[in-house]
């Protein structure tokens, strides 16, 4: 992974570093809040000997303060001390609670011993530190006076008291907000980057060629207003989803020079991928290049055309193949010039065979030399076999591949049942991709001789 493809992510999974770091940040928060502030009292004690008489024994005199100091402090730790202070100030503790408070540390190469006490009460840790350094005084004349009572070597006094301590040491807002930042990036862009790892959805157009062996005809921008109008008025509209469909429609024109395919299956791996959305705006691109066009519901189990286009659905494929109905009968005529549908009909207790019937391939003739070009919306290729019947006996088929959504293995399963059943693939159509951020898609088509044309779109398909 290069810088590139680093920023790329971050931008991509924006969304999971910020909820990880808001919750890391608000832990640190609440931990601030529910935790006791502590209070620091400290003393400083001053170690001596008894001055010599000649300088090398001043300078033996120093030596050997500094080198009790590092026993004293030791001592100042001890349980010992903590429970002569204890018993002095009659506190509500244990030894053990005590000396968790407390920390003596000597300064190297001096003769000082700095003492430390830490409590919920201000008051409190001054008293525990100011006894606890009297009574180490006492301590440390009982240890070092001889048993002939002769004057001790070395002596302790305090050079600096406790005061009253005027704000906590603990806890630090400051700090503990930081470090909830600091680890909730850390976390925040770990998680990305894992949740990239394991992302097996399809989307880049290196990912879906890869997978197909065709190329990606075009890719259709996200575009909420397809959630209520699925028709894109293409005299009017000079949108960023109008212009991908354009683009599609030059791009289907040239995958075949010699022979253009004019029975096109428009199918997916999975449901909610943008396929009818995608075969009706395809219809569409191509009537406003004056082509005539007709538009085939071919998903007998559950068909939407009639709805998204506003038509009658009692009466269509369904019937025209089993003879309940003649074709003149059943086509209807749309809104848009030069397009007209060819809707589901009643749905039929057996699909598959009606589909696979000699009828339907000689509806599919009589459609093909009445029109220039016929557009089937057909079932998604995973979940039955309709889309793979419909696709054997077409010119090509057309891929939907929805950005984020559609797996790995859902696209190259889908792919090799085409294989199964000889039906030509045309390439994929990458749809539903995001406008903006990470995983927005440049528009960029370069195909057959033609300059590139990049737009970024400025509005958001979905569709089933």
């Amino acid at each position: 992974m290069n810088l590139q493809d680093f920023v790329k992510l971050l931008r991509t999974r924006w969304v999971t570093i910020c909820v990880v770091v808001l919750a890391s940040v608000l832990g640190a928060a609440v931990l601030t809040l529910i935790t006791t502030p502590l209070y620091q009292a400290s003393t400083r004690l001053f170690v001596s000997t008894a001055a010599g008489s000649s300088l090398s024994e001043t300078y033996q005199g120093n030596r050997f303060s500094q080198e009790r100091v590092v026993s004293y402090a030791e001592l100042l730790s001890g349980r010992t001390l903590a429970e002569r202070t204890i018993d002095k100030l009659g506190l509500d503790m244990t030894a053990e609670e005590l000396q968790s408070n407390l920390t003596a540390s000597a300064k190297p190469d001096t003769v000082l011993i700095n003492v430390h006490v830490v409590d919920a009460s201000p008051v409190r840790a001054r008293d525990i530190a100011n006894t606890l350094s009297d009574e180490f005084v006492t301590l440390v004349r009982e240890l070092e006076t001889q048993e002939d009572g002769t004057k001790p070597d070395s002596r302790v006094v305090v050079e600096e008291r406790a005061a009253i301590p005027e704000s906590p040491v603990a806890p630090k807002p400051m700090r503990n907000i930081a470090v909830g930042l600091g680890l909730g990036l850390l976390v925040g862009i770990g998680l990305a980057v894992l949740r990239d790892m394991l992302d097996n959805t399809v989307k880049t157009r290196e990912t879906v060629e890869e997978i197909t062996g065709h190329g990606l005809v075009g890719a259709v921008p996200m575009d909420k207003e397809r959630r209520k109008n699925v028709a894109i008025s293409f005299d009017t509209d000079n949108s960023a989803i109008a212009e991908a469909f354009r683009k599609l429609r030059t791009n289907l024109q040239f995958l075949a020079v010699d022979n253009p395919p004019r029975v096109i299956v428009v199918t997916s791996s999975m449901p909610s991928e943008a396929k009818s959305t995608t075969a009706v705006n395809l219809a569409l691109a191509l009537a406003e290049a004056d082509h005539n066009v007709v538009l085939i519901d071919g998903d007998l189990r559950r068909p939407t055309l009639h709805k998204k286009l506003d038509l009658v659905g009692t009466v269509g494929l369904s019937t025209v193949i089993s003879g309940v109905s003649s074709l003149s009968e059943a086509m209807q005529k749309t809104r848009f010039p030069r397009l007209t549908v060819l809707t589901s009909g009643v749905v039929p207790p057996n699909p598959s065979e009606l589909l696979a019937s000699q009828a339907a391939k000689t509806l599919l003739s009589e459609l093909k030399d009445e029109f220039d070009y016929v557009i089937i919306d057909s079932t998604p290729l995973l979940a039955v076999t309709d889309a793979a019947i419909l696709a054997a006996g077409a010119d090509g088929v057309l891929m939907m591949v929805r950005f984020g959504q559609t797996k790995r293995d859902q696209l190259a399963h889908a792919v090799s049942n085409l294989e199964d059943v000889g039906a030509p693939l045309l390439g994929a159509v990458l749809t539903i991709v995001p406008t903006r951020g990470g995983g927005s898609y440049s528009y960029n088509y370069s195909y057959y001789g033609e300059g590139p044309v990049t737009r970024r779109p400025s509005q958001s398909t979905s569709d089933g």
